[in-house]
């Protein structure tokens, strides 16, 4: 039986799992799925040592840029995100990384955009963010990144936001870990008087399904989208990938 798994840290919220298991039984497909929660990408390498049915790999929070170097292929897309959350592990053990995120993103936001969402802000300058970044420019739509510390092409820190800059920004995305369970009381560091009943709140997490970030959303009138759908779409492209498909 083959084997794929997801690779990060502390991943024991992750939905991945369950989807994909839930997806080969249902399927009668003859593959089994496996968390490999580390606490430092190098231990990829014995990850596949030491399971040589292993197929293919997702990769979350934290190692999306961090595994880059351990791979011996790039997809060309990925290579141009910067981030990679797909492997794909050759016969002969060969590491070949891509970026669904992007797909999962564009696919799950383009029903919710009207002609008024022009720009963006992105939460967060981590792995997930990159994809996010890659799909607005794609869309078309103006971005800005927010973060907790200066660095190169980020333009506000979280205290430097207001209402008005808020508002001034049709669509939110968070791509932090902020408000994943089991800290659900938590949640982006922003005013959330500037959100209208014209903005979208995306948030890329999963579990809770509603997040804190969504549900001060919703109390403004604002359009709200957490990530399972991203997750559900990125997903089978990754099946995709490594069948060859």
């Amino acid at each position: 039986m083959h084997k794929l798994g997801l690779v990060g840290k502390n991943i024991s919220y992750s939905f991945s799992k369950k989807y994909f298991t839930e997806k080969f039984e249902n399927e009668r497909l003859p593959f089994e799925y496996e968390n490999f929660d580390i606490k430092a990408i190098s231990e990829l390498k014995d990850i596949i040592a030491s399971n040589k049915k292993l197929v293919g790999l997702n990769v979350t929070i934290p190692y999306k840029e961090a595994v880059i170097p351990l791979l011996d292929d790039i997809n060309k897309r990925a290579k141009k995100i910067g981030a990679v959350n797909t492997i794909r592990i050759s016969p002969k053990g060969k590491l070949k990384g891509y970026n669904t995120d992007y797909y999962g993103f564009k696919k799950s936001l383009q029903p919710l955009l009207k002609p008024h969402h022009t720009s963006a802000l992105i939460l967060g300058t981590g792995g997930a963010s990159k994809a996010i970044a890659y799909t607005l420019k794609k869309l078309k739509i103006d971005f800005d990144y927010v973060s907790r510390t200066p660095k190169s092409g980020v333009k506000f820190l979280y205290s430097d936001l207001t209402d008005q800059i808020i508002s001034s920004y049709s669509i939110i995305i968070n791509c932090t870990p902020v408000g994943t369970y089991p800290d659900v009381n938590t949640c982006p560091d922003i005013p959330y008087d500037g959100i209208t009943s014209n903005h979208i709140l995306y948030d890329l997490i999963y579990n809770p399904d509603q997040t804190k970030f969504l549900t001060c959303g919703d109390i403004k009138g604002a359009q709200t989208c957490n990530g399972y759908k991203m997750l559900e779409l990125q997903a089978e492209k990754a099946w995709k990938i490594w069948n060859l498909k």
